[in-house]
């Protein structure tokens, strides 16, 4: 029984991070954001709430500058004031926003928001548990090829999260009758839009798919879809 303790302890700490990390994220959204109103933006979501059968779809404006869109635990959508003012600004079209809007949807609906914050409490009871069991065998390196392990892991998982709700959001834009081409259009500007270029970063261990791969993707259902 004994030697199954460290891995019982790391269990019940991923738990206790699982109900903290939600607490914590619900009060910070909380806090920081009110819900959006824009009339040409609702234009979209309208669009789309028809297209699912919903009397409308609320999107909430979360008050910090990096450029993103979120889904919550809790089901709700969030667009970072940060992204709304590079739509403001002509930067982004009210089609490339809806796109964003669709994609944290398929988050929400496909049920990546919740098992999210699951994952990330797994996570940490995995790192945890193998630093125990390989720092025994490696001291000194067990802790970092623990780390990379569930990184690595936790990168895969993100990228396949990322093109299922692609998928959805391209189905959906389509239903909607907005269309696909600015789902594909943001793809190419996200990189400027948030100062991020991947670097050398291998594309195995970044947790958003290559730009040239997710509209590949949504190229092949297009063809799939006309056939």
């Amino acid at each position: 029984m004994l030697r199954f303790t460290p891995i019982l302890l790391a269990v019940l700490y991923g738990l206790v991070m699982y109900r903290f990390s939600v607490a914590r994220t619900h009060r910070q959204l909380n806090a920081q954001s009110t819900e959006l109103a824009d009339a040409e933006l609702k234009q979209m979501t309208d669009k789309m709430a028809r297209a699912l059968d919903l009397p409308r779809i609320r999107v909430f404006l979360y008050e910090i500058e990096p450029v993103n869109g979120l889904a919550a635990p809790d089901g709700r959508i969030f667009i970072t004031r940060g992204f709304y003012n590079k739509f403001k600004s002509g930067e982004v079209t009210a089609d490339e926003m809806a796109s964003v809007i669709a994609h944290e949807l398929g988050h929400v609906a496909l049920g990546h928001a919740r098992r999210r914050m699951i994952d990330f409490s797994g996570q940490n009871a995995l790192r945890t548990a193998l630093a125990m069991v390989l720092s025994r065998f490696l001291p000194g390196f067990g802790a970092y090829i623990a780390g990379a392990l569930t990184s690595v892991l936790a990168a895969r998982l993100s990228r396949s999260d990322e093109y299922e709700a692609d998928a959805y959001a391209a189905a959906l834009l389509v239903k909607s009758g907005i269309g696909t081409s600015a789902q594909k259009s943001l793809f190419h500007k996200l990189e400027a839009l948030t100062g991020a270029n991947g670097g050398t970063v291998p594309a195995w261990l970044m947790t958003h798919p290559k730009t040239t791969q997710r509209i590949a993707k949504i190229e092949e259902l297009e063809q799939n879809w006309a056939r």
